[in-house]
């Protein structure tokens, strides 16, 4: 299979993009001082563990996804 160009494109951007998002958001839920990430013992809650999963999942996926957009690229590089 063959993706076009523009597809090719998009999925690199989208991985990028992809981990823009979320190293902010894990930065942010680091830093919280809203008392939602961490209790006042400055213990780690389930928040925290359920948004960090979603961070990492995101950060897998986004890498797959930009690294099929960048193959679909090169591929066309030759071309």
């Amino acid at each position: 299979m063959k993706l076009s160009r523009r597809t090719s494109w998009f999925l690199l951007a989208f991985g990028a993009w992809s981990w823009m998002i979320w190293i902010t958001f894990a930065r942010n839920l680091y830093k919280d001082g809203s008392g939602l990430a961490f209790d006042d013992a400055g213990d780690p809650t389930a928040y925290f563990w359920v948004h960090l999963a979603l961070a990492v999942t995101s950060f897998v996926l986004g890498t797959a996804v930009g690294v099929i957009g960048l193959r679909g690229v090169r591929a066309h590089a030759g071309e």
